[in-house]
């Protein structure tokens, strides 16, 4: 994967090699090779949805919950070996 300044200046390299051409049809040539670009850039990244990051977050959530109370928990187990041991 190109680092993002040399994945920019690709792009601006493309586009400005597109844009120095004298041809109608430069705008769309232009479009489809910043998709097709930005396409293999995204693709080699390890991107996930917005709905699969969201369902992560919230199973996060839970989990840092039920530590939580696993926590108080063991604290309340301690506490109670203490006062009798």
């Amino acid at each position: 994967m190109l680092p993002p300044k040399a994945f920019l200046d690709s792009l601006a390299q493309q586009a400005s090699s597109l844009l120095s051409q004298d041809k109608p049809a430069a705008v769309e040539d232009l479009e489809q090779q910043l998709r097709a670009l930005l396409q293999s850039a995204f693709t080699r990244l390890d991107l996930v949805s917005r709905e699969e990051f969201e369902s992560q977050a919230l199973v996060l959530q839970r989990t840092r919950q039920r530590l939580e109370q696993l926590e108080q928990q063991v604290a309340r187990l301690e506490e109670q070996l203490q006062q009798t041991g």
